[in-house]
């Protein structure tokens, strides 16, 4: 099936209570095949095509708030609207899942597949000092894969998270493994693990007020130095990543999602012609695996960053590498989508001794 199909699958599978979406290429199959699962039928989970982009995330904020397991999917221009109600539920501490299948940008920009969210998505998007937890998936198995782990570490820090896709993996399709059923919470286990939600019930000692106002300067910044904390514990226990090739590399590719793959296919056949080369595929955008970039940065001669942008990711790359050693990138804009070739012949422009 297709990524975004995938996604719809483990949506219903994993126990989401509610969906809420608005339809733009190229991830509009998400919303199309809940439609046509209809899971409302079946578990009770509630699918809504919402009036636009800014009322679904509003939707989303009011099911979180319930202690809900709720999730909007949009495609790059759709998750700019969406940003204001992303930045309250950050600073509301709920767990939310938001699935942004990148298009070519700025603007309405092109249906083609991007990478170009990555700032929006990484650098918090919105206004004020969040961060999202962000998930980049590189194959169909990893977007239904991720479902269940956004929304699981959400629930964990009490924070949104997004799977972070390109249109590539949106659109392609290979085969899966579902996820097996996981039944929805009842209200009672939902009052249970969310002690913090509001439930609608009424007296002294069941009302709980959501919400990201703080009128008190001081109490305020109580609010984000504890946000800050709970991004610090992000850091230090869900960094994921995968190496290639690295044991012997004296060069490095970094790369994410779909790229990842046509950089794998690049490294693997320049390393028949003898050059060492190796990737480091980043799982999670956020948190970044900095420690392993400054650990392979010390082995390597010359770092080569691949990414569907003007260079984005690349950044991180150098603040992790701390100068030991130069860092380039190359990319594509607009939808256009490298071959193997060209990111073998822009790692030996950069470094001719690369070539065995």
């Amino acid at each position: 099936m297709k990524g975004n199909e995938a996604i719809a699958h483990a949506a219903i599978r994993y126990g989401f209570d509610g969906y809420f979406g608005y339809p733009i290429t190229p991830q509009s199959e998400v919303l199309e095949t809940l439609e046509a699962e209809m899971p409302w039928e079946t578990t009770g989970m509630v699918v809504l095509q919402a009036e636009s982009e800014v009322a679904a995330i509003n939707m989303v904020y009011g099911g979180a708030a319930a202690g809900k397991a709720v999730m909007t999917s949009s495609s790059s221009p759709g998750v700019s609207l969406k940003q204001e109600g992303i930045s309250y539920i950050a600073a509301a501490e709920l767990p939310a899942l938001i699935v942004n299948v990148m298009r070519g940008g700025p603007g309405l920009g092109t249906i083609q597949p991007s990478q170009a969210d990555y700032f929006q998505a990484t650098k918090g998007g919105g206004h004020g000092d969040y961060h999202l937890i962000v998930l980049s998936p590189a194959t169909v198995q990893e977007m239904a894969d991720f479902v269940g782990l956004g929304m699981d570490l959400a629930f964990k820090y009490r924070t949104p998270a997004m799977i972070l896709a390109d249109g590539i993996v949106g659109q392609m399709m290979e085969k899966i493994v579902l996820p097996p059923f996981r039944p929805r919470r009842t209200d009672e286990e939902v009052r249970r693990q969310c002690p913090w939600a509001a439930t609608g019930r009424h007296g002294r000692d069941h009302r709980n007020v959501i919400t990201s106002l703080e009128m008190d300067s001081p109490k305020m910044e109580e609010n984000n130095l504890r946000f800050q904390r709970t991004y610090a514990e992000i850091e230090a226990n869900e960094v994921r990543f995968q190496e290639y090739f690295t044991d012997d590399a004296e060069y490095l590719i970094v790369a994410f999602g779909s790229v990842a793959r046509i950089c794998l296919k690049a490294i693997e056949d320049a390393r028949e012609k003898g050059c060492k080369i190796g990737m480091l595929r980043p799982i999670t955008l956020w948190p970044f695996p900095k420690k392993e970039i400054e650990r392979l940065s010390a082995q390597v001669k010359g770092i080569l960053t691949v990414e569907l942008n003007a260079g984005q990711m690349i950044e991180d790359v150098r603040l992790a590498a701390h100068d030991a050693v130069p860092v380039f990138h190359f990319g594509r804009m607009g939808g256009v989508i490298p071959n193997p070739n060209e990111i073998t012949d822009a790692l030996l422009s950069h470094f001719p001794d690369a070539k065995a």
